[in-house]
């Protein structure tokens, strides 16, 4: 991943109502349509319309037409890359400085 589109899903991120989005289409099972994200979210459709294009331009979401709705789904591609650009590029190729410690994964003992 580049830098400027690590930089645009950062961003795309740091926005309170994308980020609740983002974390509502990570745990969902199914994708989910734009009226049921504006429902649970209780968010105005155009002000979610803006937000969903905004993760889809930064490549963390993708959209797929079934008849007359869109469907919403996290893209798991760019989700990796992110992690990745992460990992190596900011964490200097030493992953541990990213990743929880093993306490904070597992309670005291180690996993």
């Amino acid at each position: 991943m580049e830098l400027i589109a690590a930089a645009q899903a950062l961003g795309a991120l740091s926005q309170t109502s994308r980020l609740e989005v983002f974390r509502l289409l990570v745990g969902a099972r199914n994708p989910l349509c734009a009226g049921e994200i504006a429902e649970r979210l209780e968010l105005p459709k155009p002000t979610l319309s803006f937000h969903l294009k905004e993760l889809a331009q930064a490549g963390l979401i993708e959209a797929e037409r079934e008849g007359r709705s869109i469907f919403y789904r996290v893209k798991a591609e760019g989700i990796r890359e992110l992690l990745s650009f992460l990992t190596e590029d900011c964490c200097q190729g030493r992953p541990e400085l990213c990743l929880p410690t093993a306490a904070a994964c597992c309670g005291e003992t180690a996993c």
